[in-house]
């Protein structure tokens, strides 16, 4: 099986897509796997680390804000178009699976112009607008959330599959995974705000440090993001916090901190709300407002809704709010068994299977 992928820009585009081929290849004998992207976004470096080729587009998503400056992003539409034909016709793939992100588009029309099965994937609850453009194109939307239906004209059209979410992260095991860490029996805190670091979520973690390393109570591992690290390290040098609480810039085995968290506190983009609800984890999820149409607030109110996570928003974030949040889920076992009780309801732990199945239908239309 020979499959296109597109989707690029940020990791909660790309990293779908990878995990994607990763499990299609999994299964296949004779999988073949080409991405598309731009130079400009991290598929860049994140599909040749996952040992897959790619070749790259010059597009750019619409500006909302000066419409003048669309007429060369409609010039680089038709462009890209061209090119997206050129690579299609070369690679000669069985099915297309585009993620989402502007690059999605001009792939999803080249393939449905030269007769390619497709189908796209919505991470988020509110679908973007590469989604609800390409549905014309495509022979399938994916969905993530059933919400996700009331707002696609197509129905017919949609399948939900839930988020793919990583095998590493869906094998983790609570126990194992604590003591690979070295953590005690108490509450252990995942705190982080991305690869980056979310600036509203540090400030207000560096202020109540002092405080949850005094209180003795649970276990802490900080996520700061590698552009904070040097400046909140300089801010704690001297709380003299307890050997509970690590401060790191990046957590590069997240899947044994997901596993061995009793409470998560992060961002609320797809994936991460996908992995939550896949492990069952009791959260606080804090939505970046600084998002197009508001879509974290919208995948943290899913889970929300039936009772599985705490949202709190960075207009009502401070060291009070936050402190309080913490204290009370993570000494709270009934609370925190009822939030993964709710989960079950949420996730969708075999969606790369159902994305298979998918594009094993189209493949043989």
């Amino acid at each position: 099986m020979r499959v296109l992928f597109a989707g690029g820009g940020t990791g909660g585009h790309i990293n779908p897509a990878i995990s994607i081929a990763d499990y299609i290849k999994s299964q296949e004998e004779s999988f073949e796997a080409l991405f598309i992207g731009t130079k400009r976004g991290l598929e860049t470096k994140l599909v040749p680390k996952a040992g897959y080729n790619i070749e790259y587009i010059d597009i750019r998503g619409f500006n909302r804000r000066n419409l003048l400056k669309n007429f060369e992003v409609l010039k680089k539409l038709s462009e890209s178009k061209k090119r997206c034909r050129e690579i299609i016709k070369e690679f000669k793939p069985d099915a297309v699976v585009l993620t989402g992100g502007y690059v999605s588009g001009p792939v999803a029309m080249a393939a449905h112009k030269m007769g390619i099965p497709a189908v796209i994937h919505e991470q988020n609850v509110y679908p973007g607008l590469t989604v609800k453009g390409s549905i014309n194109y495509v022979d399938y939307v994916l969905v993530s959330f059933s919400e996700t239906l009331n707002y696609i004209k197509k129905k017919e059209r949609c399948v939900l599959t839930g988020n793919p979410v990583r095998t590493q992260i869906i094998n983790a095991k609570k126990e194992i995974s604590r003591k690979e860490l070295g953590l005690s029996d108490k509450p252990f805190v995942l705190i982080f705000g991305g690869s980056l670091g979310a600036q509203k979520i540090n400030e207000n973690v560096v202020k109540i440090l002092k405080r949850l390393s005094e209180d003795n109570k649970i276990q802490l591992l900080f996520g700061t993001g590698e552009r904070n690290y040097e400046e909140i390290k300089g801010q704690i040098k001297d709380m003299k916090l307890s050997d509970n609480i690590k401060i790191v810039p990046y957590i590069d085995n997240m899947h044994l901190a997901m596993a061995a968290a009793d409470v998560v506190v992060s961002r609320s983009g797809a994936i991460t709300v996908s992995e939550i609800a896949v492990l069952g984890k009791p959260s606080i999820l804090i939505p970046s407002p600084n998002v197009v149409r508001n879509h974290q607030e919208q995948n943290a109110r899913a889970l929300e809704k039936v009772g599985a996570c705490r949202v709190l928003l960075e207009s009502e974030l401070n060291e009070d709010t936050l402190y309080e949040a913490i204290n009370s889920l993570a000494n709270d076992k009934k609370a925190q068994d009822k939030m993964a009780d709710s989960l079950k309801e949420v996730a969708c732990p075999d969606a790369l299977e159902r994305i298979y199945k998918v594009v094993k239908k189209i493949t043989k239309k």
